[in-house]
């Protein structure tokens, strides 16, 4: 895995310049791999979005 790459992507990310599909091909990580990496450096992750990624789109909550 490109430490730079992931570093990046967790950056832009956070700062919501990329969205959470675009940040994980970047990483060159899946979807879910994404979300897992930014959950471990406590980066918000929208409950839609988390649930996208995992393909449980039944837990995402209308807000």
């Amino acid at each position: 895995m490109a430490t730079k790459g992931l570093s990046s992507a967790l950056t832009l990310y956070g700062a919501r310049t990329l969205t959470l599909s675009q940040a994980a091909a970047q990483a060159g990580l899946s979807e879910a791999e994404f979300v897992d990496q930014l959950e471990r450096r406590g980066i918000e992750v929208t409950e839609s979005e988390r649930a996208a990624a995992l393909g449980n789109e039944s837990t995402a909550r209308a807000d």
